[in-house]
Parts: C-alpha cells; structure tokens; sequence
C-alpha cells in the first residue's frame, strides 16, 4: 500500500509540473495557448475588450507588514526570488541607419498604395526613420491620438462630466445632458466609475417624494452641444458604426449594446424614456416626456458624475470608441470657448495641439473619431502626439500612452502579433489601430530588445489588399521591438 501511495503522488506531482510548463510555454511560443490565457484570465493579467485589472502595485509587497509574536531572520539577496522581468534601464538612443535596415527589411509584396511613415526616439525626439513622413495621409482611427490629446490638454485628466435633474415647478423636472459620453442605462460592473440614469433616478425620485411630489412631468435638455448631429463627411452607410452625437444618450445610443450596430434614431429622447421608467420603479410617474431646456433659474434635484476624464481616454482608446470619440471632439470645442458643434471641433483641436507645439499645417481634420476620409494626417504629426504624451512636461497627457492598447493582449490588437513573424512584439508593442476599407495605420510607442525607447506611426493608403497591410504594420512593429539597435 505505501508503495501505491508513493507512486500516485509521483503521478500527481508530474502532472501538476507539465500543466505548469505547459501554462509558461503556451504563453510564450502558443502551445497550450488555451491553457495559458485561461490562466491569464483567472489572474485578471488578460482580458476582453478592457485593460488589463492588476494595479501597478498590486504585485508590491504590503506597506506595514503583519505584526508576528516570533521573530524571523532578516532576508539575504540569496534568498529572494529573481524578477520577472528584468528592470527596463536607461534608455539609450538608437542608431538610425539600424532602425531603418529593420524597417526596411519588412516585405511590402501584395500590399499596393503607399504609407507615411516615421520612427523616432521617444525621449529626445531624434527621427530614426521616416517615409513620406510629413505627407499628409487618411489616418482612419488614429485620429483619436489628436481628440483625446487635445481634451486632456483642456480639461485635465480628472475632469468629470455631469448630467442632472433640475426642477422647472412642483410639477415638472428636465433631465439636462452634460455629455458624459459612458452614461449607461444600468450601473455597469465591470466599470463601476462610470455614471447611470438608474442611480440618477433612485436619487432623483428619493428627494421628489420627499417634497411631496409623485407624478410629474419630465422633459430633456440636449442643447449643451450645436450644429448637425451627423457629420457630412460620414456616409449614410456608418450607421451602424457612429450614433448621431448627442450630449444626452444611454449606452451610447447604442440599440443592443454593441458595435457596430444599430443605433437608435433620437438618443435624448431614448434616454429620457429609460429616465422615466427608471422613475416610475421608484414610486414617481411620469406623465409625457418631450424635449425642452431647462430654465436658469431651475433648482437642481439630483446629479451623476463620469468617471475621470483620464478613465474615459483609456477606455476610448482601447476599443477605438468612435461614439466617444465625436462627444469629446465637442467638448474640446466648448473648453475652448466654442459653441459645441464638430465644426468648432475642428477649430479647438489644431489650436490645442498648436498650443502643444505639435500641430502641423499640413494636416486637414474633419472630425474626431477618424471615420471621416477627408481627414488627413501625416505620420510625424502622430508621432509629436506621442512624444508630448512621453514629455515629463505633460503628465496631463499620459492617459493617451497608458490607453493604447497592447499588442497581442486587449483591445484592438488582443487578437494581432499572433504569428510566428510578430509573436515577438506581443506585450512589448502599444499601439493605436487605424482601419477603414484600403486604409490601415499604427500609431504608438515600444522599447525594443536593446532599451531604446521608440514612438513609431505608420499609415498605409490605397492599399490592394487590406490583410496585406495589417500583416506589414504588425511585422514592422515586431521588428522594431527585436532591433538591436
């Protein structure tokens, strides 16, 4: 029996070491690879959709360790564990010419069009490489890069947005729009920052039946943004990627939650019809709902708050969120003094980023999420944004590198750098993707095998054939985080 029992722990603890080294070699070369993002999962390292939920210090030890009523020995540098990663070092600035040849190396057979390229030091801002570079091209979603940096410039990255209950009578209330571009339905789990019209309402009909009033009714204040709702450089086929901008929506008038998909025709509207039941649940009818602006002298009921402006860029980033993309486009133009239509969008976001030093007059913006292909950008331009995100001058700005999404893990790229050709750049690469028909581009940041520290844009237009585009920017961003350079 005891010579039983010693040969199933045997079995047992051979199993448990290949599950582990299957675990470490599907994370690092793809076999086992569901095994190890499972583990990933479970560890909250890797996820859908969402930036990654370990906090920088979560792995720290703890700031006041447990009293013990026995004494332990002091530790030696023998005894503690090595890193996990090594420690990132001094940056050191990388020759060009070896830059170059990496770039170069990359096959552009089959791809067609053309591209603005440029690489370029991170820190000192030496380029490296550059390719049409100051050529203004269609930056498809890149174009975000501009928006949110020009938004945080303005706002800060703590700027809340708030939307309210004011009362306008005994009788009769206005839910007023404050451009908050996550408010939700429901209180969402999964980003619990973010404000709802279901905690507005608990809190709104709690002080209604407090002053005595049950049925009112309730009308919805949109105006804090101007112009068309639709912007006329979008073709009528985006319908299902953009909602006609709102500063009062649910969801992002979003008609079953994702996108793309259908969107709802009238998001104020839709948003104060999902107000008023909300109200009716907690014991205040409403008895017409209509649209109207809330008196200056109207007294505030109740008020949600976003989440940080910072939480929203992220975010907004990390999916290449058109719908917040074209809410912060307009409230950079209302921080800047304007009415909030796209058009002063326009006007607020070249005078930001001229501010910023970064602007180049060569560039033409139509509009903030990118989708417009009269917009045009040229790579340094890019890679400026990059490099003032970097800038120990402008820590306002780092929420635009801590969004990008990493290259192989989450977001837009979760699912690239996943071939034996770019497997290197997974977890290395943090990258803005950029994408309409014939039109791809990548924008963001790496350190490659030696320390340097590189800010990279490419843009490829006309291209003949799209996989053909989005495999070459994936290769040259792995090649780039290989150089020995």
């Amino acid at each position: 029996m005891s010579a039983l029992s010693g040969v199933r722990r045997f079995g047992i603890a051979l199993v448990a070491m290949l599950v582990v080294a299957g675990v470490v070699v599907g994370s690092v070369t793809g076999f086992f690879r569901a095994t190890a993002e499972h583990g990933l999962y479970a560890s909250g390292l890797w996820v859908d959709g969402g930036a990654s939920t370990i906090s920088p210090g979560a792995l720290d030890a703890p700031a006041t360790p447990r009293r013990s009523t026995t004494p332990s020995p002091r530790a030696t540098a023998d005894d503690l564990p090595s890193p996990v990663l090594a420690a990132a070092g001094k940056s050191r600035v990388a020759s060009a010419a070896k830059v170059a040849a990496q770039v170069r190396a990359v096959s552009i057979a089959g791809m067609g069009g053309s591209y603005s390229g440029e690489v370029a030091d991170l820190s000192t801002g030496k380029v490296l490489y550059s390719h049409r570079a100051s050529t203004p091209y269609i930056p498809a979603s890149t174009m975000k890069l501009l928006t949110t940096t020009a938004a945080l410039s303005l706002l800060g990255p703590e700027h809340e947005f708030t939307t309210s209950v004011v009362r306008s009578g005994k009788h009769r209330v206005v839910l007023v729009g404050g451009g908050d571009p996550y408010l939700g339905a429901k209180a969402d789990p999964e980003h619990p920052g973010r404000a709802s019209l279901a905690a507005l309402a608990t809190t709104s009909a709690a002080e209604l039946r407090r002053a005595g009033t049950t049925k009112v009714s309730l009308r919805y204040d949109a105006s804090l943004f101007s112009g068309p709702a639709w912007n006329s450089h979008w073709p009528d086929t985006y319908a299902d990627q953009v909602t006609p901008v709102s500063a009062l929506w649910a969801d992002e008038g979003r008609a079953t939650g994702g996108s793309p998909g259908p969107r709802v025709s009238n998001p104020a509207l839709d948003a104060a019809t999902t107000f008023a039941k909300a109200l009716k649940r907690h014991g205040v009818s409403v008895t017409s709902v209509s649209a109207g602006r809330a008196p200056k002298s109207a007294t505030r009921v109740a008020q949600v708050r976003s989440a940080p402006l910072e939480q929203i860029v992220q975010q907004l980033l990390l999916a290449s969120d058109n719908d917040a993309a074209e809410v912060l486009f307009r409230q950079v133009a209302l921080a800047s003094h304007h009415a909030g239509s796209s058009a002063a969008g326009v006007r607020a976001v070249k005078a930001r980023l001229t501010k910023l030093g970064v602007w180049d007059s060569s560039a033409t913006i139509n509009d903030g999420s990118g989708l417009a292909r009269q917009t045009k950008v040229p790579a340094d331009l890019l890679v400026a944004v990059l490099r003032a995100a970097a800038s120990p001058t402008h820590p306002e700005l780092r929420g635009v590198l801590t969004g990008l999404p990493v290259a192989g893990v989450e977001g837009s790229l979760r699912r690239r750098y996943g071939d034996d050709d770019t497997e290197v750049g997974r977890g290395v690469v943090r990258a803005k993707t950029g994408t309409l028909s014939e039109v791809h581009a990548l924008a963001g940041y790496l350190r490659t095998a030696d320390g340097s520290q590189l800010a990279f844009a490419f843009v490829v237009n006309d291209a003949k054939n799209d996989y053909v585009a989005q495999v070459w920017l994936d290769r040259v961003g792995a090649a780039l985080s290989r150089c020995g350079c």
